[in-house]
């Protein structure tokens, strides 16, 4: 529980690498993770090669971490290796739709979130990055991924250089709901975010961005709508190309 509930993102690593062994066992952790059907719809790219690592950096927005970590894992949805094995045994499926798109991305989450936990618990640090399905084609091309077989998430893993800060996070009652959902009165949207609002870190946010309040960093500076769209029109086109049915 302490291990979970004391969880920091790591930006920053110290160049030791990682025992072979040590990667083995983590991901060993990773794929006996709940899925569905027990297909195991995905696939693990493991980077160490700094030449391969620079490759994928700039679909990366350049951040430091992929670099300085030593390793990098790259989830992805895979139904290539299943209908494969369909084939060989004389029988055929289609998962180019969109309940198996959401399967599949769920399943390669709790995978990543089981070598999150085996990773911080043998003492490394790491950092999910969100940059991976902004930048899923050009990505897929650096590793070489076929068809069938679509970039998800991807993990920076290695040993801290520093600690980070504990992230804040809104209160239990405001994410949790029993029996049914009960929607927010505006009163209590006020009191559920006012601790994140009155953070220095937030205060410094709105002030350097020139805006009224942090919902409006969040929603005219780090996502902007226009950026989404341009981001979501370039992966449906690579979904698409990849034979899915949207």
């Amino acid at each position: 529980m302490d291990l979970l509930i004391n969880h920091r993102s790591v930006r920053q690593f110290k160049p030791t690498q990682i025992p072979d062994k040590l990667i083995a066992e983590i991901l060993e952790s990773g794929i006996r993770a709940s899925n569905t059907g027990n297909m195991q719809l995905y696939s693990i790219v493991v980077s160490r090669d700094l030449q391969k690592k620079n490759e994928l950096a700039p679909f990366h927005f350049n951040q430091k971490m992929i670099m300085e970590a030593p390793v990098l894992l790259t989830i992805c949805f895979d139904f290539n290796r299943f209908l494969k094995w369909c084939k060989l045994n004389n029988t055929t499926t289609d998962f180019t739709n969109l309940l198996w798109l959401i399967n599949g991305a769920v399943d390669s989450s709790i995978l990543a979130q089981n070598i999150c936990i085996a990773s911080e618990f043998r003492e490394l640090g790491i950092c999910y990055l969100g940059t991976t399905l902004y930048n899923a084609p050009e990505i897929s091309g650096v590793l070489n991924l076929p068809r069938g077989v679509i970039p998800i998430t991807a993990i920076c893993v290695g040993y801290p250089e520093t600690i980070p800060d504990l992230t804040s996070r809104l209160p239990l009652n405001a994410v949790v709901h029993f029996e049914t959902y009960t929607d927010y009165t505006d009163q209590e949207i006020g009191s559920y975010y006012a601790d994140m609002e009155q953070l220095e870190t937030s205060r410094k946010f709105v002030q350097e961005n020139n805006k009224e309040n942090l919902a409006q960093v969040f929603t005219e500076v780090r996502y902007k709508t226009s950026d989404s769209l341009f981001f979501s029109e370039k992966l449906k086109n690579m979904l698409i190309q990849q034979g899915f049915s949207l």
